[in-house]
């Protein structure tokens, strides 16, 4: 066969890669949880929201219906065995926190929820609607506020995520962000702005 002959593989969630995010909330009773998402996007830039949808029968589903807050917290090359952790095992019963020697810390803009300080950036959400879908509900909630680590911003105050080393998911499995391909507007941008945010001499396509 060709390259690009095609065959049907069958109906499946197939979209690939998917950000692998920790989402991290607590119940009225304080107690702090993490799950691990990698159903979750971005699906409105004003107000700013995200979703991310949740069987069910997940804890974390219940203590998000309770209190009505979540956080998203990035996963970092670091973080990346204790964010599988949290996706194979419940919170009902198990402190994860504890598990996987994680600092719960009160979520900026949030009144319940914690975000996990050894995450690169968290993203403290207010759930705005819920949606039930089949298998999974899906929650979509306002941003409120996001909180990184220091070193990722640059001198002039830029947030700058290609330090955090971010973890993608992939059919199964997990992947580090690698080699940088271009930028938003690089396929019509001039040549001396490709060099500057590339490094790289774009006619010969060598660094």
């Amino acid at each position: 066969m060709a390259k690009h002959d095609k065959i049907e593989v069958g109906v499946s969630t197939i979209l690939n890669p998917v950000p692998v995010v920790m989402i991290s909330s607590a119940g009225l009773d304080g107690r702090p949880n993490i799950m691990t998402a990698a159903w979750a996007g971005t699906v409105n830039s004003e107000p700013p929201m995200i979703s991310v949808s949740i069987r069910k029968n997940r804890y974390s589903h219940k203590l998000i219906s309770e209190t009505g807050e979540f956080v998203v917290n990035l996963v970092s090359k670091s973080l990346c065995k204790a964010c599988d952790y949290c996706g194979v095992r419940g919170g009902e019963k198990e402190d994860k926190f504890a598990s996987c020697s994680l600092t719960p810390v009160k979520a900026a803009g949030l009144e319940h929820a914690y975000a996990i300080k050894e995450a690169p950036v968290s993203i403290s959400c207010v759930v705005k609607s819920v949606t039930e879908l089949g298998s999974h509900d899906m929650f979509i909630g306002e941003i409120k506020s996001v909180t990184a680590d220091s070193y990722l911003l640059d001198e002039n105050g830029k947030l700058c995520l290609e330090n955090a080393k971010l973890v993608a998911y992939n059919h199964g499995e997990y992947y580090l962000l690698g080699e940088k391909l271009g930028f938003f507007g690089y396929s019509v941008a001039k040549e001396d702005v490709i060099r500057r945010r590339m490094g790289k001499d774009t006619k010969k396509g060598k660094k």
